[in-house]
């Protein structure tokens, strides 16, 4: 073929399969179009041409050549694909799971399998109560219109409003593909499924203090409920991000809440006045009993040594009672005389007192007056 000859699709040369397929398909269209061939000039006096013959179309193999070209030109194109990192590549053939690939270049059969992509590292999110508007460091949310979402019914029969976020991952890219038509309302249903039922069974004020543990076992439930719906997806985390009471209630709930609070503090103070009094009054009391206890020992003991010591002088004065009498009247007399101040001695035969003088004392006297006196 001479340099200079143009390709059979004409001046451009096709730079990718589309455009390739493209001038094909032109070539197609132009092969079927009739077309005449203009007609010559007519002299005076020559013979009139006959009637040009209408042109006949392609043969029907050229038309088959042409077909299989196509379906193997697309057959080659689409046999090799690329799987990106993140994601998983389920092969069907003829219809049916055949295998699950992984990040990198693979070949499948063109016309008998069929791939699917499933991203099986990025985190999908539902959210109930809310909707995020304009993600970003400063985060904004809209809450209007969903308090179908988040208005629930405790235990004691309490209206609640609760939103939360559940945040999930494909572990099984089977079952999200082909087991669950649609596998983001199966987990907003089975999480607004629990999360009612969880809240239900408990009363206002523990959901209030306890979101914490509530959204631990609305976790583990949900996990079992989806895994049992074998949607192929794991919970990454469900989180509960606003616990209140409706707008219509907050003024009388917040009432009951100062009441509430105001109650707690007379209970406080009452139980503090009860530490501080009861244990001082039972411990006097105590002490009373203790020494009325010592008390009624020390009388008991005191009254048993006057009759052992009554019955012991009783026992010896039997023995000797001159001699016991005198003992006696001279022990009474050195337990009286050192607290008497004077001293009178009687005679039987003399009719008025007589004092007697005590030296000792007086010499006592004497020397205090005088050491006084020098200090």
């Amino acid at each position: 073929m001479p340099m200079n000859q143009q390709p059979p699709w004409g001046n451009k040369r096709p730079s990718s399969p589309e455009d390739f397929i493209a001038a094909l398909i032109q070539k197609i269209r132009d092969a079927f179009s009739n077309g005449a061939p203009p007609a010559g000039p007519t002299g005076g006096d020559e013979e009139e041409p006959s009637a040009p013959k209408p042109s006949g179309g392609p043969s029907f193999g050229k038309i088959l050549l042409v077909i299989l070209a196509v379906l193997i030109l697309k057959g080659v194109y689409t046999s090799f694909y690329t799987i990106e990192t993140g994601q998983v590549g389920v092969i069907l053939r003829f219809g049916q799971y055949n295998r699950t690939t992984q990040p990198g270049l693979h070949f499948m059969l063109p016309y008998v399998e069929e791939l699917a992509r499933v991203n099986v590292e990025s985190v999908r999110k539902e959210e109930f109560g809310f909707r995020t508007r304009s993600p970003g460091k400063t985060t904004v949310f809209d809450r209007r219109g969903f308090d179908m979402e988040s208005l629930m019914l405790t235990g004691d029969k309490n209206v609640i409003n609760v939103a939360w976020i559940v945040q999930y991952k494909v572990s099984d890219p089977v079952n999200f593909l082909f087991k669950v038509r649609n596998v983001p309302q199966a987990v907003r249903d089975a999480s607004e499924m629990v999360t009612r039922r969880i809240v239900g069974n408990m009363d206002f004020d523990y959901v209030l203090s306890n979101r914490e543990i509530l959204a631990g076992d609305a976790k583990k439930e949900l996990q079992r409920q989806l895994n049992v719906l074998e949607c192929g997806v794991s919970i990454v985390t469900l989180q509960l991000l606003d616990i209140n009471p409706p707008d219509p209630v907050k003024p009388a709930f917040n009432e009951v809440n100062e009441a509430d609070q105001d109650m707690k503090r007379l209970v406080n103070e009452a139980e503090e006045t009860y530490n501080r009094v009861i244990p001082k009054a039972r411990g006097s009391a105590k002490k009373i009993v203790e020494e009325a206890h010592g008390y009624a020992v020390q009388r008991i003991n005191q009254a048993q040594g006057e009759t052992n010591r009554f019955l012991a002088i009783v026992k010896e004065y039997k023995q000797a009672p001159e001699v016991t009498r005198r003992r006696m009247y001279l022990e009474a007399m050195q337990d009286i005389l050192p607290g008497v101040s004077q001293i009178y001695v009687l005679d039987d035969r003399q009719q008025n007192f007589l004092p007697l003088l005590d030296l000792a004392k007086h010499r006592q006297s004497r020397r205090q007056e005088a050491t006084g006196g020098r200090k």
